[in-house]
């Protein structure tokens, strides 16, 4: 296979870690300050941290918690909800659900949102960015309905603070969650409308790779889901978002790596999952759908100038064709945007943002 494939597949396919301390077990501060090597079985006590509360976030003016999300397969788990509010009362609200090997560092995109009158909501998912503890393998899923609960979390915080029309957004990954969530809910989805940023509707190979080994391995990654997929050493997209190299964004790589850890047939299996049960219920979506998706694709693996111009992780056309499938759904294909269409340089970045607010309004259920 060759070798940008498989950067593909660890970037988009692929989902933000979390600052680590000891593998001793003592805590400083709200989030962890060291990675941990991976590859070693942690052999410390499962103990999960004694602070649930708001707390100064990360990103200076934003406020974040974790969220007790209960034992999984593999010990406790949290999630930690971020928000910035306006200053006015609003009870307008976006919710952000990031991406493989990625966490909430938009800060500026969630000052957009508040600057527009809408309060602005993250949810890092459990074993990503803030909420990843020191026994948790990165990104590691079994089951994408797993994310259900995190963003359950988020949406009632948010009911709580007084917001009643709430845009779903997501991105990558991110993007494939929440539009299974919505297929998934149907008339119980609990927001008024999804938005979602190249999301991952179907893997970025062949017919016999989509259709034969990428199933082939989820179905064998429920009988050994710990196994490994090695992921390609390709640093293009990273470089193409980072300001230190040729991108305009700074983040924590602790979080975001620039290569990412290997990925587990379990999580295979889970997006493989995704996909179908997407295609089985996507009928059942009831809200208005938006998916955005960059004009072009671009392949490769190191940097070159070609990646600011197009999805360097995912296929655009398979998104859209998958997307063409889903009823109530808005296409909006963004001139030359990369992966993270957002982020993309200032003028794809300007459309895709505009393309957002404006089909927040267009379907919006408040008077403005």
């Amino acid at each position: 296979m060759k070798k940008y494939v498989s950067a593909r597949l660890a970037y988009a396919v692929v989902p933000a870690l979390l600052m680590l301390l000891s593998l001793g077990g003592a805590y400083a501060g709200r989030f962890y300050e060291q990675w941990p090597d991976w590859d070693k079985k942690f052999a410390g006590e499962k103990s999960m941290p004694d602070d649930w509360g708001w707390g100064p976030d990360v990103l200076p003016g934003y406020e974040s918690r974790f969220v007790d999300m209960g034992e999984a397969f593999d010990g406790p788990a949290r999630c930690t909800i971020i928000r910035l509010r306006t200053p006015k009362p609003s009870k307008r609200g976006f919710l952000y659900v990031h991406g493989f090997n990625d966490y909430f560092f938009q800060d500026e995109w969630g000052r957009e949102f508040v600057d527009s009158g809408f309060n602005f909501y993250a949810v890092d998912l459990r074993r990503y960015g803030r909420s990843r503890l020191p026994w948790q393998y990165p990104f590691n899923v079994r089951d994408q309905k797993e994310y259900f609960a995190d963003i359950d979390s988020a949406l009632a915080q948010m009911r709580r603070d007084g917001i009643t029309d709430i845009t779903l957004g997501g991105h990558s990954t991110g993007g494939l969650t929440v539009i299974y969530y919505a297929a998934d809910r149907g008339r119980r989805v609990g927001v008024n409308r999804v938005v979602t940023d190249s999301p991952f509707l179907e893997w970025n190979y062949n017919n016999f790779m989509r259709n034969v080994a990428a199933p082939l391995i989820g179905a064998l990654g429920k009988i050994s889901p710990e196994l490994t997929v090695k992921q390609g050493h390709c640093d293009g997209y990273a470089y193409s978002l980072l300001k230190q190299y040729d991108g305009e964004w700074t983040y924590n790589t602790d979080w975001k790596m620039i290569y990412s850890p290997p990925v587990k047939w379990g999580w295979i299996g889970s997006i493989d999952k995704a996909h179908t049960q997407v295609s089985r219920q996507g009928k059942n979506i009831t809200v208005p759908l938006l998916v955005m998706t960059s004009t072009r694709m671009v392949s490769g693996c190191d940097f070159t100038p070609e990646f600011l111009t197009g999805d360097a992780v995912l296929d655009p056309s398979m998104i859209r064709k998958v997307a063409a499938t889903l009823p109530n759904t808005t296409i909006c294909p963004i001139d030359s945007g990369i992966h993270d269409l957002i982020l993309s340089p200032l003028p794809a970045r300007r459309q895709a943002r505009a393309t957002i607010f404006d089909f927040i309004r267009d379907h919006s259920l408040l008077s403005e």
